[in-house]
């Protein structure tokens, strides 16, 4: 197929697979809360849906053996979701205001998913031994999320985390249950849900055929295609659903957003499909781009956990961690020892200003943010437990 016809073919499968992903996470949206799942679990059915065309494109791309487009698909996604879901969000918002406990709920969940597909990539444990230390951690908290909220304490728990996870969850959901406000679903939506999830598989996979070709007819890297180019079209659902939300003042439903893609992506997208057809040997490129997902995940929980939220100017920062790994990764691959310098000083200076900007943060954050002050309510509907 000449090079036209396949960048139409990319252009066309992109746009098709974005536009139906919305059809699809609105009508399993439905499907969910005729379940009766609680609107935490509502807003993670969500992110996998949205997630559909990265984890179909790294699944055909780890199919089809192109391991370090499949990688970088996923891992890439992770990177580009923290730069557009956190950081733009924070810059077009201006402020991302949160809870510190949703800040720690959610960030202990994504960093231990990160640190494992760190240790994966790099080829420290296999990819089977990765996948049940994800399982570990996601299991347990996607059951806390499920579970009405008066049940907490029956999960045999001590009743001070009982208590602390139930605040966190409520304040997660006060913002969740406006953001996502689903009519009761029908058959009808169960029927579209299925059709828009073969619809989204279809044209991810013509859209990573597509970008394969065309990279493997130029030249271009395999960790370029999948981690910058294929990432960063895959996840624009989740981005542009993030900034609306944080336009709203949603800042614990926006964070959610991120995180729980990102954690899906790593559980879905990479390590399941891994363990069934392998990962391929550890790569320098890839060491790189999933050092900085970690990296730029411990950046932005850092940042929100210590100002209770995101400003502009923090947005800004995670943007230009981004940016500065986006020119990391074309850097190394087309000049690998100048690549290999910026890759071990430019983290060290990016990490040592992103310390010293926390450190004033903490010192000089408000008691709480005006958009937080009320006290999260506890009333039947919100609480769903008491129903």
């Amino acid at each position: 197929m000449a090079d036209p016809l396949l960048v139409l073919a990319f252009l066309l499968a992109a746009l098709l697979s974005l536009g139906t992903s919305w059809v699809l996470v609105s009508r399993l949206e439905r499907v969910g809360f005729r379940l009766g799942l609680t609107e935490a679990l509502l807003g993670v059915l969500a992110a996998l849906a949205a997630d559909a065309p990265e984890i179909t494109a790294s699944v055909t791309a780890l199919a089809g053996g192109h391991a370090r487009i499949g990688a970088g698909v996923v891992i890439g996604s992770n990177v580009f979701n923290l730069a557009a879901l956190l950081g733009l969000g924070a810059v077009i918002a201006g402020e991302i205001a949160l809870h510190r406990r949703v800040i720690v709920l959610e960030g202990i969940v994504a960093l231990w998913i990160a640190g494992t597909c760190v240790a994966v990539v790099v080829g420290a444990i296999p990819a089977a031994a990765g996948l049940v230390i994800v399982l570990v951690m996601l299991v347990p908290y996607l059951g806390i999320l499920g579970v009405k909220h008066d049940r907490l304490s029956r999960l045999g728990l001590p009743d001070a985390w009982a208590r602390w996870l139930r605040g966190a969850i409520l304040e997660e959901e006060q913002e969740l249950e406006v953001a996502i406000h689903p009519r009761r679903g029908r058959t009808p939506d169960a029927v579209i849900a299925a059709g828009a999830v073969l619809v989204v598989v279809g044209a991810s996979i013509v859209m990573e055929q597509a970008a394969s070709r065309l990279g493997t007819r130029h030249g271009v890297p395999d960790i370029v295609v999948g981690g910058l180019v294929l990432a960063a079209v895959t996840s624009l659902p989740n981005a542009v659903a993030a900034v609306y939300l944080a336009r709203r003042g949603r800042g614990a439903a926006t964070l959610s957003t991120a995180m729980n893609s990102n954690a899906l992506n790593v559980a879905v997208g990479l390590l399941l499909p891994a363990t069934i057809v392998g990962l391929g040997a550890p790569s320098t490129s890839a060491t790189l781009v999933v050092v900085w997902y970690l990296g730029l995940t411990v950046l932005a929980l850092g940042c929100a956990y210590a100002g209770s939220g995101l400003l502009r100017g923090e947005g800004i920062l995670i943007i230009g961690a981004y940016l500065a790994f986006a020119g990391l990764i074309l850097t190394s691959v087309y000049a690998s020892t100048v690549g290999m310098v910026l890759g071990t000083t430019l983290p060290v200076v990016l990490g040592a200003g992103a310390a010293r900007w926390m450190m004033w943060r903490r010192g000089h954050a408000p008691s709480a943010h005006a958009s937080l002050r009320r006290a999260p309510t506890t009333d039947a509907r919100r609480s769903r437990g008491s129903s």
